[in-house]
């Protein structure tokens, strides 16, 4: 009697020998994982107190793998940079100050090139916004030149902290109906500043706000004076928002007397214009009872006791 055939089931495919390597193992692509395109990001700070900077500012300094940092941010900002980071970003100081030992800016520019196209998360910090003589126009046309993607964070800038340390507006319907930004040091080989036409354009009810000009505050004082009286309010704002601060109020003709009496310096910016008429006069009528009150304050000199 003939055995009987193992029945297979119509639906069974046959085993494969287990020695049998899939189809696809010598013909599969090897996978290439995709390099994120070069970006960079110049990001405002503010004028210093990290309270100050903006949501989107805070956002992308965390994001950040590298930090290039200006010599007007505050230890306070770069803290809160890598608070809570598994993985701090790496920092450079690239500090541009007026008068003082700088970074080339063409280093600058080179470098920021050169870390966002090796993958780098570049982020530049500047002090108040990038596009207010900040130089951020400057680095953002080097990155595009290379096909570097670019982000603006904007910043509080060191006019409107100015004003609000002031407890006054840059521009009121009553006194001023607009502002001008003016920078007191031009790039070496251009052409000053003519500080008789800026007068005249003040002396139409515009606020002038002068940066980095405590260097050259001498000349524009006696430029603007040939245009704007002397009793025209003026201030100067030192370290704007932050703890050191310091302020003075004045006039116009007194302004660079006053600044060196009292020691003020740079980094500050100088506000003037009629929207301080109203600080100015509270000061000079408050200026009498002050004097009385000191007055009162002084004790006589001990007298000696007889022998």
């Amino acid at each position: 009697m003939a055995t009987p055939a193992a029945v297979v089931p119509p639906c069974a495919k046959p085993a494969k020998p287990a020695s049998a390597a899939p189809a696809h193992a010598c013909t599969a692509a090897p996978t290439r994982q995709r390099r994120a395109a070069p970006w960079c990001a110049l990001v405002g700070a503010g004028p210093g107190n990290p309270e100050l900077l903006t949501l989107q500012a805070l956002r992308l300094l965390r994001r950040a793998t590298l930090l290039l940092v200006d010599d007007l941010v505050s230890d306070g900002v770069v803290a809160l940079a890598q608070r809570g980071r598994r993985r701090p970003a790496r920092v450079v100081y690239v500090g541009k100050r007026g008068g003082c030992a700088s970074t080339p800016q063409a280093f600058i520019e080179r470098l920021m090139v050169a870390e966002a196209l090796a993958g780098e998360r570049v982020v530049r910090i500047k002090g108040g916004d990038p596009f207010v003589f900040g130089r951020g126009g400057e680095e953002a046309d080097a990155l595009r030149r290379h096909g570097i993607s670019v982000q603006v964070a904007s910043g509080i800038t060191a006019a409107v902290a100015a004003s609000a340390a002031l407890g006054v507006p840059l521009t009121h319907r009553e006194h001023a109906h607009g502002v001008m930004l003016v920078t007191g040091h031009p790039k070496p080989g251009a052409a000053a500043l003519h500080w008789p036409t800026l007068a005249a354009a003040a002396a139409q009810g515009l606020t002038l706000v002068v940066y980095m000009g405590v260097a050259q505050l001498p000349t524009l004082q006696a430029g603007l004076l040939q245009g704007l009286p002397a009793d025209t309010p003026a201030a100067i704002v030192q370290h704007a928002s932050l703890p050191q601060q310091r302020l003075a109020v004045t006039t116009l003709g007194a302004l660079a007397c006053t600044v060196a009496e009292q020691g003020l310096g740079s980094p500050a910016v100088l506000v003037i214009g009629d929207v301080l008429a109203g600080l100015l006069a509270l000061q000079t009528a408050a200026a009498p009872h002050a004097a009385v009150a000191e007055a009162a304050t002084v004790k006589p000199a001990p007298s000696r006791r007889a022998a």
